[in-house]
């Protein structure tokens, strides 16, 4: 194909995510004529809210370690993973003039921790490349003679693309524009996908929290604890981290990571039980011969504190789980210390979940991320059935699974014209 013809072929990339924007570049880079379509009135607008408490992009992890965090669909990520690693996505930055530091827990971030220079820089080279943006832009699937529909502000209008890329984000954050409405127009289609379900979500504790645990604690951290519970199929699972607690339950980084499995285990059996181990560095003989030592005059509360570190938040929440005859036994408080008994009943709804999981499920799509059912359709990013945790690993396969769209769409229209 010349480059007279390749200018005349119309890419249409919707959505304007990170996996979007990395399709509509590698296809600029080709040298086609690329349209990128969203809903919102500004692109990335996801993507500069998983900045605000500071941009993690990616991790610094080895390969493998890193790839397992896609759980069960790390065989089906792993190709994007090696089309774009993380040392190369780290490149990929840098060339855009932003550098970027590995913090104490392997997290990288940019320099500046934010996101917004970041896509500043890419926006301005893309336009730079010939990408044409339109906003404003919300698909409604195709019309009866194959057009691409969009509302837009006044009406309706259609596309005629030769090839799309789908980059329409999961479930979560609707009101930024990932609201899992894609799932109609490809369903229409006879497209499978998986239901969207919440994913790095907090969860509601059974019958909730007492009115003092809620008004005096909600939103305090609960610093250093271990969680431990067994799945629905008999799998133990225990990670350290940090906890906060919610209004009806608990949310944080720790919780997060877990959320695959704890809310796959209520989805089966209806409830979890955890356990809480709120002294993760103290082997329980240290905390029972803590506990057990003798008060004297001060009280309970004074001395967890002084003996076993147990305060604040820890302590509310000892007093909110333990009966007055429990906290007055002392073997019993230092064995509940180690594992505080709780049973999860529910996720966070899916609109509060920073990602979520399920979507076009990859038997659907061949190893380039096409359609086999709409031959020139492909998907890319969050809309695919996968999840994985904080960290920068959902970032890293949202741009990954980008460029592997981007790329699959260049060879369909090489072999098409």
């Amino acid at each position: 194909m010349n480059g007279n013809n390749r200018l005349m072929t119309v890419v249409a990339v919707i959505g304007g995510g990170p996996a979007g924007l990395m399709a509509a570049e590698v296809l600029s880079q080709a040298g086609f004529r690329v349209d990128l379509y969203d809903s919102m009135p500004s692109v990335g607008r996801k993507f500069l809210l998983a900045g605000v408490g500071g941009m993690n992009i990616t991790h610094s992890e080895p390969f493998e370690p890193f790839l397992s965090r896609y759980g069960a669909r790390a065989s089906s990520i792993r190709p994007f993973l090696e089309a774009l690693p993380p040392t190369a996505l780290c490149e990929w930055i840098h060339g855009l003039g932003i550098e970027t530091f590995v913090g104490s827990s392997g997290r990288v971030f940019p320099k500046e921790m934010k996101a917004a220079p970041l896509l500043r820089a890419w926006l301005h080279r893309l336009r730079a490349m010939g990408v044409h943006f339109h906003v404003r832009h919300r698909w409604l699937g195709w019309n009866d003679a194959g057009a691409l529909r969009f509302t837009v502000p006044g009406g309706e209008t259609t596309v005629v693309a030769d090839t799309v890329v789908l980059a329409l984000g999961g479930g979560s954050w609707a009101r930024l524009g990932s609201d899992g409405a894609w799932l109609q127009f490809l369903a229409q289609r006879g497209i499978v996908s998986a239901p969207l379900q919440p994913s790095n979500c907090g969860f509601d504790v059974q019958a909730g929290w007492s009115e003092h645990l809620r008004t005096r604690f909600t939103s305090q951290p609960l610093k250093t604890v271990a969680l431990h519970f067994t799945d629905f199929n008999s799998k133990t699972h225990q990670r350290k981290g940090e906890l906060m607690l919610s209004d009806s339950g608990f949310e944080g980084s720790l919780i997060y990571a877990l959320s695959a499995p704890l809310r796959d285990t209520i989805a089966a059996q209806g409830s979890v039980s955890i356990a809480l181990d709120l002294a993760p560095d103290k082997p329980l003989e240290r905390v029972v011969a803590e506990v057990t030592h003798p008060r004297g005059a001060r009280s309970l509360s004074g001395h967890l504190q002084s003996r076993a570190g147990i305060k604040g938040v820890k302590m509310a929440l000892l007093r909110e789980v333990l009966s007055a005859e429990q906290l007055n036994n002392p073997v019993t408080l230092a064995h509940a210390i180690k594992s505080l008994p709780l049973i999860l009943s529910a996720a966070r709804p899916l609109d509060e979940a920073i990602s979520s999981a399920g979507g076009v499920k990859f038997e659907s799509l061949d190893a380039k991320l096409m359609l086999g059912d709409l031959p020139g359709v492909f998907c890319a990013g969050e809309m695919l059935d996968w999840e994985a945790p904080t960290g920068g690993y959902l970032l890293t396969a949202c741009f990954a699974s980008g460029r592997v769209a981007g790329q699959g769409a260049l060879d369909y229209l090489a072999e098409k014209y």
